[in-house]
């Protein structure tokens, strides 16, 4: 099975502009995403997928042979499916995964947890954001296969729904085959998420307190930490989801 993962980033935030090249340890946050997920074992190639504006070059300069298997992509802001479809199509990809680009603490042991379902179930739709989340926002996870993208990309037609991609689905679960993905312990209460400063001064400690050690931590790392250091759970708390689909 093929698996393509899409990142989509873009430079453009109304909260926090630029926000997926900020600095982390001395690497763009967008970076440090990739990285984490090429760490998973069970993605082929990672397309990162910005838009056409001129601002998001910096983005496709950034991403430009950081590995063999990344690349960039740019097509339309608004309308993100056309912009997917557009990004994944030419590789024939049996699965694709959705990663936002404000996930520098993504796990790759759990988008790896997401496709081994995804592919156990033969769903159209896993995800580990579908109905109750359990995981700490900003491990947001969601693989659809190719079929059921190319369905979204001919057939939808509301601006919201092509904007998010996979708002339809979640908003219309009975209409497909789809699997929620849970922990076995409910984190969602975690926010580690790149939206706001507050996000951006609790993941910047973060990385300063575990990066250094080892570059490859994992949610289980973060979660010791927080153990050791509660107070760092409050430095982003009390910030509301924009937009609780995302």
């Amino acid at each position: 099975m093929k698996v393509i993962c899409v990142v989509q980033a873009r430079m453009g935030s109304t909260r926090l502009p630029g926000k997926v090249l900020m600095d982390l340890a001395g690497k763009p946050s967008l970076l440090h995403q990739i990285e984490r997920l090429l760490g998973a074992k069970k993605i082929d190639h990672i397309v990162v997928a910005t838009t056409t504006k001129e601002q998001d070059n910096a983005i496709v300069k950034a991403v430009k042979n950081c590995h063999p298997r990344v690349t960039a992509f740019q097509g339309s802001e608004m309308d993100v499916t056309d912009r997917y479809y557009l990004a994944v199509k030419d590789f024939h990809p049996d699965a694709v995964i959705r990663i936002t680009g404000d996930c520098p603490l993504i796990d790759p042991e759990v988008v790896d947890k997401v496709i081994e379902e995804f592919i156990n179930s033969k769903a159209d739709y896993v995800a580990n954001v579908l109905g109750k989340r359990t995981y700490p926002r900003g491990l947001d996870t969601e693989v659809f296969s190719f079929q059921f993208l190319e369905k979204m990309w001919k057939e939808l037609n509301d601006e919201l729904d092509r904007e998010s991609i996979t708002l339809y689905v979640r908003r219309n679960p009975s209409l497909f085959k789809c699997k929620n993905v849970t922990s076995p312990v409910d984190y969602s209460f975690h926010r580690w998420t790149l939206d706001e400063r507050d996000d951006y001064e609790l993941i910047k400690t973060i990385y300063q307190e575990l990066y250094v050690k080892n570059t490859n931590f994992k949610m289980k790392d973060i979660l010791e930490l927080f153990k050791k250091r509660p107070e760092l759970i409050k430095i982003n708390q009390h910030i509301e989801q924009k937009n609780p689909h995302c």
